[in-house]
């Protein structure tokens, strides 16, 4: 038996994006024979190689978050009155922000592949050699507690967050459905203790369904958040996955004057090249027809792949 694994692979798992993202299809799918035992299997793919396995992402997501923990303690001993959070009507380009005097203190972080990398699911997937299948994730979301993993660096940085009065708050977009079994696999990673509609909050407590505006708004009620903290960008506004963007313009939006100065000053993404929006682009996209290189002369030597 043979099962058909596309390269789509590499966006499954919506629990993170902040809106709905088409999954691309490869021009060729991928013939993968069923694998019997560990040793039958193909290598997992370079994305889920380099951040769940490698030195590398490691030493990076421990210098992420003591960044993070670095800023956040400065930023409370300051006694801010303005939040990160832009207010509903406005937008990257022409950003206006929540302000907050008096209010206790709130950071606000994703959880899949921000706080947790979800090696179970992920595990099953590439092993069962599936894509993204709803209903899978939605058995992963009720029963995986302990087979999801705390990211490098994550319990330190959580630790002194919360040591400057910085309360943690998680806004994911797994179901609200399955509060019980997030609460569970925070707590079995280490994450701490999480109340649904308190400190976590979840697609489906805000009427704008995997958009996480609403739900920041719901949290701005009653904190200043003076972090946001994910993987996608959709976890710092949703504007920034508009779907008729292009890469081009998606990227550019991040650039714009008025909030450039914000990453790594209370906005904060983490690297994820698994899946999500930013794994999109054509050729032309990546490599920009103003950048086209050949050797001259032409190359000699065999050329090694």
């Amino acid at each position: 038996m043979k099962q058909i694994m596309s390269l789509a692979f590499v966006a499954l798992l919506a629990a993170c994006q902040t809106v709905p993202v088409e999954t691309p299809v490869a021009d060729s799918p991928i013939e993968v024979p069923q694998a019997e035992t560990v040793a039958d299997l193909p290598d997992p793919i370079p994305g889920q190689q380099w951040l769940y396995a490698s030195a590398e992402a490691s030493v990076a997501m421990r210098q992420a978050w003591a960044s993070i923990a670095g800023y956040v303690e400065t930023a409370a001993s300051s006694a801010p009155t303005q939040s990160v959070v832009l207010t509903p009507e406005s937008a990257p380009g022409q950003p206006s922000f929540l302000t907050c005097e008096g209010k206790p203190l709130a950071a606000v972080f994703d959880a899949d592949e921000t706080l947790i990398w979800n090696l179970g699911s992920m595990g099953y997937f590439a092993r069962e050699g599936i894509g993204f299948a709803p209903a899978i994730w939605d058995n992963w979301e009720k029963t995986g507690a302990g087979k999801a993993v705390v990211i490098p660096g994550a319990l330190a940085g959580l630790d002194r967050i919360r040591a400057a009065g910085v309360t943690v708050i998680v806004n994911t977009n797994r179901d609200a459905a399955n509060a019980t079994g997030t609460e569970e696999t925070l707590r079995a990673a280490g994450i701490g203790d999480f109340s649904h509609g308190s400190t976590l909050f979840l697609r489906g407590d805000a009427p704008d369904g995997s958009g996480k505006d609403g739900r920041r708004a719901m949290i701005s009620e009653n904190y200043c958040v003076i972090a946001l903290v994910g993987d996608q960008l959709g976890d710092i506004a949703d504007p920034f996955n508009d779907k008729a963007l292009s890469v081009a313009e998606r990227r550019s939006m991040t650039d714009a004057p008025a909030v450039a100065s914000l990453w790594g000053n209370g906005w904060f993404i983490l690297p994820n090249p698994v899946y999500g929006p930013s794994i999109r682009g054509g050729f032309d996209d990546v490599f920009p027809p103003a950048t086209q290189w050949e050797p001259t002369p032409p190359a000699e030597t065999p050329v090694i792949n």
